[in-house]
């Protein structure tokens, strides 16, 4: 079978070579034929598990695309190249294919496209390469932003913030968050503020700016609906905590359902956050039994309080 796709996929290049000579009675090549045979090529190849050649195939359909000047399908043939350098393990590679197709998609009026690449590239490269994750995406939300498209823009960026939490950026993240909630306050999705300003608190409390923290709690007082939700008293009382190095309040906000069950990057800043000089715990109340025990040490060490006579 794996054969029999082989020789069809070489009969496919064999006619695309065809359609792109020239000769006294044909003086320009036939570009929209030969790329149909280099697609059909590039799929027999696929099929037989040839991802190197189909790879190819799929180049050279591209080729014929752009010579034609048809940029979409040149950049769809881009895109499947990639996907073949994906399936062989080769990511970084096929990131590279799958950016210059963006271009392409955006030369070709087509951004939301172009978006829509970059984000499915940043998928692919985040298991391995967290920085190059977090530029394709914020690539995309650029292209987003610039057709007025926030609420794609801001899902993307979403994804970025997360991401430089990760990758422990976080003078970035701080900036990305800020961005986020700017955007989100101008498509007026108040309650995503909320959590974008408990998600800044937290980046900035792990960067020991404290006043940062506070100014982004102040700043979300002008929200609407913002003052005296639970999210601001949480915020309120987490401040407060850390200010005063009290351990037990941090830590309670930190475990709150409210906070907990973030997004997990940033429940995992709440639940490794640590007030300044260790803090104070609250002492846990003695059993009777431990009381008990403790009076008898107590009067043991007046009993020789005095020292011996």
């Amino acid at each position: 079978m794996a054969a029999q796709k082989i020789n069809e996929a070489h009969e496919h290049i064999a006619k695309a070579e065809k359609y792109l000579k020239t000769s006294f009675m044909k003086w320009k090549p036939d570009y929209d034929s030969a790329a149909s045979e280099y697609a059909k090529a590039a799929v027999a190849f696929k099929n037989a598990k040839q991802f190197e050649q189909a790879k190819e195939a799929y180049l050279k359909e591209a080729e014929a695309h752009s010579d034609n000047r048809a940029l979409f399908h040149a950049a769809k043939a881009l895109e499947q190249a990639g996907m073949m350098l994906k399936d062989m393990q080769r990511l970084p590679e096929a990131i590279q294919y799958i950016e210059k197709a963006s271009m392409m998609y955006v030369e070709n009026g087509t951004p939301d496209t172009a978006a829509m690449a970059l984000d499915r590239a940043g998928k692919l490269i985040e298991p391995l390469n967290l920085e190059k994750a977090v530029e394709l995406y914020q690539q995309a939300a650029s292209v987003f932003e610039n057709e007025d498209r926030l609420r794609q823009a801001v899902e993307l960026l979403g994804k970025s913030s997360r991401l430089l939490v990760r990758a422990r950026r976080l003078d970035e993240a701080a900036v990305s968050i800020q961005k986020e909630k700017n955007m989100y306050k101008e498509i007026e999705n108040y309650p995503t503020c909320f959590k974008k300003t408990i998600a800044q608190v937290l980046v900035h409390l792990h960067r020991n700016d404290f006043v940062a923290a506070d100014k982004c709690v102040r700043e979300s007082y002008s929200i609407p609906g913002f003052s005296g939700s639970e999210d601001c008293i949480a915020l309120e009382q987490l401040l407060q905590g850390y200010d005063q190095q009290d351990e037990d309040q941090v830590f309670s906000v930190c475990n709150s359902p409210l906070v907990k069950y973030m997004d997990n990057d940033y429940a995992k800043l709440a639940l490794s956050l640590r007030v300044p000089g260790g803090g104070t715990k609250k002492k846990s109340p003695v059993t009777p039994q431990d009381g008990a025990g403790g009076s008898r040490a107590e009067e043991e060490d007046d009993e020789y309080s005095g020292g011996l006579c």
